[in-house]
């Protein structure tokens, strides 16, 4: 897309912009910066940049690279929104060389179905195969 980028590099990415965004969200509100620091440490992500190199975008993935992979903290800043820089970005992820020949690869969404189904994300077949230990209230415990 003119204009932007998109880099895996983490050396460019912006915590602060990336905590900033995350730590006010509906799936990780209140998430502690050190906590987010590790995770995107230990993940696979891609940063979206305007041409100032200004961070606008972002996306995690967990992932072994070979057989599963989970998408997540997927966001575009509000003003850079409506360009299909969304689309771009999960396209890229779908295409990137290293995520092709994975047995599985999943995400959990509240309201963007119709974006992720355009790259072949379906509703999970089976639900009750898939089991969790769930805590959302994780990041406010830690904080009492």
């Amino acid at each position: 897309m003119q204009g932007y980028k998109i880099s895996t590099n983490h050396e460019e990415f912006n915590l602060d912009v990336i905590y900033n965004f995350i730590s006010n969200s509906s799936w990780a509100k209140g998430i502690p910066k050190a906590t987010l620091d590790k995770a995107i440490s230990n993940s696979f992500c891609f940063g979206m940049f305007d041409e100032g190199g200004v961070q606008v975008g972002f996306v995690r993935l967990i992932t072994d690279k070979a057989t599963f992979a989970y998408l997540a903290d997927v966001f575009v800043l509000e003003s850079h929104r409506g360009l299909g820089l969304s689309k771009w970005l999960v396209k890229t992820i779908v295409d990137h060389s290293d995520l092709q020949g994975l047995r599985r690869m999943i995400l959990a969404t509240r309201d963007a179905h119709g974006l992720y189904s355009q790259f072949g994300f379906k509703a999970v077949e089976n639900p009750e195969i898939l089991m969790q230990i769930w805590q959302p209230d994780i990041y406010h415990e830690s904080l009492v």
